[in-house]
């Protein structure tokens, strides 16, 4: 199996096409977390002319001496691939990515079933996501949310709270950076570092890497949800709400305003993040509510 690395941004751009892809694989991504000192590796796999898969792959030491190389959401399949050449791609980002010894070499795929990965072992559980479909119109994504999230989304839109939509410049949503680092701490749960979006801002060097809504209630903050676009696919980062925020429903509302303003940017494909029905049982109702669907993928493999 031929492997090449080192790809630049328009040659793997090019190589995803339209295809919407996880944010862990886009090109934009791996620079932003190139800045905060990880090592990606970027490589494409099968014949020059027409790659069978794409994979951006972390590394980073463990202990000083154990190198852990971790494809998330990943590799990207260019077209449909049999299970062996999968295996075979898998066996090549296993030998030659020219890390030394000792080694992990982990992929966390973005797929459900276990296709290619006969012969290796699962270390751990599938991580389960909601996605939504942004092709459907907006009428018929509205009769996709359940009754409760309807209802109060029509609370919402009836109440006092005002949406705005903030720029990309740090000074702009700094704030809700910092809040949810407060709010992390203060919870005790681990995220990704603040750091990671004015990082990701700059390499996509572009005015459509982020959507950030605000819901304002008088001249108070009240809520916002921040968004990273990513090709034809949009991730829910980071998200703040006041105690009055939740009780109007100002998420609905914003979410709402979020698929409209998505659509309007070309994105087909929105993910929701996480879903933990055991500790996170709000969230994850709101997530579900939305009419999305629930994707488990297959778990991590050696």
């Amino acid at each position: 199996m031929e492997i090449r690395t080192g790809l630049s941004r328009p040659r793997w751009d090019s190589l995803i096409g339209d295809q919407p892809v996880s944010l862990q694989q886009d090109w934009c991504y791996g620079a932003a977390m190139e800045t905060l000192g990880v090592q990606i590796i970027r490589a494409e796999l099968g014949p020059s002319d027409n790659p069978l898969a794409l994979a951006q792959i972390t590394t980073r030491k463990l202990g000083g001496v154990l190198t852990l190389a971790l494809t998330l959401r990943g590799p990207v399949w260019r077209e449909d691939v049999s299970d062996s050449d999968k295996r075979a791609v898998y066996r090549t980002l296993k030998s030659r990515l020219g890390l030394g010894w000792p080694r992990i070499t982990l992929f966390s795929p973005d797929e459900t079933e276990t296709t290619g990965t006969r012969g290796m072992a699962r270390v751990t559980t599938g991580y389960s996501t909601v996605m939504l479909d942004l092709q459907p119109d907006l009428d018929a994504l509205r009769k996709g949310f359940n009754g409760k999230w309807r209802n109060r989304l029509v609370a919402a839109e009836r109440s006092d709270l005002e949406i705005q939509v903030n720029g990309t410049k740090p000074a702009q949503y700094l704030w809700l950076l910092e809040t949810e680092d407060g709010q992390r701490q203060a919870r005790g749960y681990r995220a990704t570092p603040g750091e990671l979006v004015p990082a990701f801002v700059e390499a996509k060097g572009d005015g459509n890497s982020l959507l950030i809504l605000r819901a304002d209630l008088g001249k108070q903050k009240a809520a916002a949800m921040l968004f990273l676009i990513h090709g034809r696919a949009a991730t829910y980062h980071i998200g703040w709400s006041s105690d009055e925020g939740r009780k109007l429903g100002a998420h609905n509302l914003l979410l709402w305003s979020a698929l409209g303003a998505l659509k309007d940017r070309g994105v087909t494909q929105l993910d929701l993040g996480g879903v933990n029905t055991q500790s996170g049982a709000g969230i994850a109702r709101f997530k579900i509510g939305t009419g999305g669907q629930v994707v488990t993928y297959s778990g991590s493999w050696t």
